[in-house]
């Protein structure tokens, strides 16, 4: 490799809260999809309320991340693997750092390089390349360190994002054959704790994926970190089950079986549950936070197979779980039971009404992007399915908004957007 130039109780049972309203430091802010922030832009299109658009040289799946005045993106270009900093307030970009990797890597068609969202503090921002390395910059572009983590082998690549917890960048190094979540010295890159995922074939599938006794597994899962009332804690969701640890030591806290082999989704914790969603009409799983050892037979609720396919992390509002599934419908279901309240299709404007973005939500809104760039703006609505706004960008969009001081940001496959409330 080579370096290259260019609030109340409920806080207690929510993942960690950025100190900052006005930055959106992580994919899905801290994990959980939420925003404290009170605006929001509404309606738009790709003329109207638009602040900027910046092309960017390639598409790409990570989701933007926002500290200060600056907004960051990871980006692939031919061999080269690299985070871009933009100016927030005009789409200028400010520098572009990152490596060169000229082996070979495996990856589905579907999922470019470098698509894994990254990461900030506001001291440093972290991002994983796969096979190229996992690296730290300096908010002015300074490289601190990289890691070289070995080779991450699948047939369908990587996605899963970095998280940055006090002193420790945690990560999940996977999907493939030596697949691992583990914590590194934020200031160092040096290994603090692994766990070594284990990715066994169970004698009983229930993934559903092609109808196959042998079909794909993996996990593309984000790790959440979140906080109880007794302890913080680290959940990923692997291939086959759901696993917390101590974020410091990476002690297993629990553990549950109850999910399929094939997972796009990342666990979500609200209102002292803890969700883990399954990946092609897979299996889903809802424990109690603050559980001991194997829960395996402590489930609040389970469900075997999932009606839908889900690729969109989902959010936890007022004893409600939101869902955008993949086939472009949105649901609504209680979170006590998984009891669905209401399924309603996204009326998509552009030709794909597929959605592989997670949503979010603010100010008792939700906000999905499907994958003609159509942004839908439901309300958090338990009784019925409300839609507030339709709003196109016209560009392929695989990827979550990100919302700080009022403005939302996109990235689609052709540019990177700033909307501005109207």
């Amino acid at each position: 490799m080579k370096t290259i130039n260019a609030l109340t109780i409920v806080a207690l049972f929510l993942p960690l809260t950025p100190l900052f309203a006005a930055n959106w430091p992580g994919w899905r802010n801290d994990g959980s999809g939420h925003s404290t922030e009170k605006v929001a832009p509404l309606k738009w299109s790709a003329t109207e309320n638009i602040r900027w658009r910046t092309p960017l040289p390639e598409r790409g799946n990570s989701s933007p991340i926002v500290w200060g005045n600056q907004v960051f993106v990871t980006q692939n270009v031919g061999d080269q693997r690299s985070v871009i900093a933009f100016d927030r307030t005009t789409g200028k970009v400010l520098w572009q750092q990152g490596v060169t990797y000229t082996e070979k890597e495996e990856s589905h068609e579907t999922n470019p390089f470098c698509s894994a969202t990254p990461v900030t503090d506001g001291q440093r921002v972290v991002a994983t390349f796969g096979s190229a390395g996992v690296h730290a910059f300096d908010l002015n572009g300074k490289k601190l360190w990289s890691r070289d983590l070995g080779v991450q082998k699948h047939a369908w690549g990587y996605g899963s994002s970095p998280v940055l917890h006090g002193d420790h960048c945690i990560l999940y190094f996977g999907p493939g054959p030596r697949s691992f979540l583990t914590a590194l010295d934020a200031k160092t890159g040096k290994t603090v704790w692994q766990f070594d995922a284990p990715e066994v074939h169970p004698t009983e599938r229930f993934d559903g994926f092609a109808g196959k006794n042998n079909g794909v597994m993996g996990s593309w899962s984000t790790p959440l970190v979140l906080k109880t009332p007794a302890r913080e804690e680290v959940v990923m969701t692997f291939a086959n089950e759901m696993r917390s640890f101590d974020p410091k030591t990476g002690r297993e806290l629990w553990k549950t079986d109850g999910l399929n082999p094939l997972l796009y989704t990342s666990p979500i914790a609200g209102e002292g549950l803890v969700v883990g969603l399954g990946g092609y009409f897979g299996a889903s799983v809802a424990v109690k936070m603050g559980g001991k050892g194997d829960l395996s037979k402590e489930k609040v609720w389970s469900v075997k197979r999932e009606k839908r396919h889900r690729l969109s992390s989902g959010v936890i509002v007022d004893g409600h779980l939101y869902i955008a599934n993949t086939v472009g419908v949105a649901e609504c279901q209680e979170l006590a039971t998984a009891k669905s309240i209401w399924d309603e299709r996204l009326p998509a404007l552009g030709a794909n009404g597929e959605t592989w973005g997670s949503m979010i939500t603010v100010a008792g809104r939700l906000y999905v992007v499907n994958q003609s760039g159509d942004t839908f703006v439901l309300r958090a609505n338990p009784k019925k399915f409300e839609l507030l706004a339709t709003n196109p960008l016209n560009e392929h969009c695989n990827t979550t908004p990100a919302l700080a001081n009022g403005d939302l940001f996109i990235r689609t496959d052709k540019a990177l957007w700033c909307i501005r409330p109207e």
